[in-house]
């Protein structure tokens, strides 16, 4: 049977926080193209693929249940549904509109006007990676950077959890110096890795794998005067201690640390483990139900 279809079909997955990488992984054989974002429910992930080929449903089945078994879960519904022919130019346009967000203009590489005066232009290609600055948790974290501006100096700063590299490319853009950008997935890696390039800041911008704080990497270069991480709220409780123990230490100082991605109900638990660590709350930002906190040590 040829499943082959004039327009698009769209496959629909759902997951977890921990097992988001596992399903795109298992969907890449089916998909030309992926991406995933977080939903608004905490730890809930859903995965979107496109083909031009309707995908054997039963050979798309095992894949999902072979992951679902590796991470005990449930296995996932999926979703297969054809796109009626529409205006691609026209819906990156719509879905990746220009952003505003305080000193900062991100668009898109289909951006095609002038960029605003006075701002810091930041071009990025949305793709398979987590931050395009239009979500709450990037925007968040891109106004307290906008704020710190001007105000505040730093010399060694690091993005963990880069996602796209706004985060970095934003500091090293702002500052003007060297900053870290670290990551566990790979993907998000080569994205940055594109991003950085594309706004010219490559030589500031040092974009490496990592699983956390646990890299060598991470700790030689340390310690930092500014943190920034916009993931979720788990991973960064899990992450105090670490945090707290690569953050310049109040008798040099102290640091600033920068926490993104979890909704408002997490805000209290993830300032108390970064209170626990010497962290103490500076400012805080409330975007549609999401929560980015500023802290100083």
């Amino acid at each position: 049977m040829n499943n082959k279809s004039d327009g698009l079909w769209r496959v629909e997955v759902a997951a977890t926080a921990s097992s988001v990488n596992a399903f795109e992984n298992a969907l890449d054989p089916f998909c030309e193209a992926i991406s995933w974002f977080a939903t608004d429910s905490e730890g809930a992930w859903r995965i979107e693929g496109f083909t031009e080929r309707k995908p054997e449903g039963a050979a798309l089945a095992a894949a999902m249940s072979v992951v679902a078994g590796e991470f005990c879960i449930p296995v996932p519904e999926v979703t297969v549904i054809p796109v009626a022919p529409r205006d691609w130019i026209a819906d990156s346009l719509r879905l990746f509109p220009p952003t505003d967000a305080g000193n900062f203009f991100i668009y898109g590489t289909h951006y095609d006007r002038a960029l605003p005066q006075g701002r810091i232009p930041i071009c990025l290609n949305p793709g398979r990676a987590f931050g395009s600055g239009e979500h709450a948790t990037t925007m968040g974290c891109l106004l307290a950077l906008s704020d710190l501006a001007g105000r505040r100096k730093f010399r060694r700063p690091l993005d963990m959890g880069c996602g796209s590299g706004i985060l970095a490319i934003a500091i090293a853009k702002a500052w003007g110096i060297p900053v870290q950008a670290m990551d566990l997935d790979i993907n998000a890696v080569l994205v940055a890795h594109e991003n950085v390039r594309r706004n010219g800041v490559a030589p500031l911008v040092h974009v490496s794998r990592s699983n956390g704080y646990h890299s060598r990497g991470v700790k030689k270069r340390g310690p930092y005067d500014l943190i920034v991480s916009n993931i979720l709220a788990n991973p960064l409780c899990q992450m105090a201690r670490k945090v707290g123990e690569n953050s310049r230490s109040a008798s040099r100082g102290g640091g600033i640390v920068i926490l993104g991605g979890f909704l408002e109900i997490d805000a209290n638990r993830v300032y108390a483990a970064y209170y626990r660590q010497g962290f103490r709350l500076l400012r805080s930002y409330h975007i549609k139900g999401w929560r980015t906190l500023v802290l100083r040590r």
